[in-house]
């Protein structure tokens, strides 16, 4: 096989070899524009398509991997609201993991589709999956009826501060919150929503924090 020339600069690339297809784990079909794997717990591997739609960044699998460690591999019993569900790959790591609940929130009808295709596929009986806004969920939970809220918005979200007082309210006192964001959240800034910093990791453009709540 032949090196081909990228379009725009005529520079040689390398041909891809094709990986060996692996054994057992479901697969959701890949007809996007790539694909993240699930990474811990029963669906290990697991593939996810990652669509080519605006502002739909799934969170790094570095960056997830070191949330779960975070966490804790074993998440058994957890209430969870994965609040910008988009590819599912926070929520059904929470799920693999053992939560007794996942709430998925998506607006796009598309990724809602993709969404419930893959909890049929995966047999995925603690994941709940709506369509609607996130932070509407979230303001309809019951106070400290939640062990972990996922937030990763479009970078272009303009809402974060009444969706972390709402993730706030929501959360049990032994609960996390965690944000994506393309900005540092300061401890000035939390503390005026109620929550405080746990831990947090820089990735590229990526600014993930792990919160709990200040009242706890």
């Amino acid at each position: 096989m032949k090196p081909t020339t990228t379009p725009k600069t005529g520079a040689l690339r390398a041909p891809q070899a094709k990986k060996s297809k692996g054994k057992t784990k479901p697969v959701v079909a890949r007809t996007g524009v790539g694909e993240v794997r699930l990474i811990g717990g029963q669906w290990k591997r697991t593939k996810l398509r990652v669509p080519d739609l605006p502002g739909l960044r799934p969170t790094p699998d570095r960056v997830r991997e070191t949330l779960f460690n975070w966490l804790g591999q074993d998440l058994q019993g957890w209430r969870c609201l994965d609040a910008f569900a988009g590819t599912g790959a926070l929520g059904l790591e929470a799920a693999s993991r053992g939560a007794a609940s996942v709430l998925m929130c998506e607006q796009q009808p598309d990724l809602v589709a993709q969404l419930l295709r893959t909890q049929a596929l995966l047999g995925a009986q603690s994941v709940h999956i709506t369509r609607g806004d996130g932070v509407s969920a979230l303001e309809q939970q019951g106070s400290a009826s939640l062990d972990l809220v996922l937030l990763d918005p479009p970078f272009e979200f303009t809402r974060i501060p009444a969706t972390l007082q709402a993730a706030a309210r929501a959360l049990a006192p032994s609960g996390f919150v965690y944000l994506e964001s393309p900005k540092a959240w300061s401890d000035e800034e939390l503390a005026e929503v109620g929550l405080l910093r746990y831990r947090y990791l820089k990735a590229g453009a990526v600014h993930a924090h792990l919160l709990k709540s200040a009242a706890a």
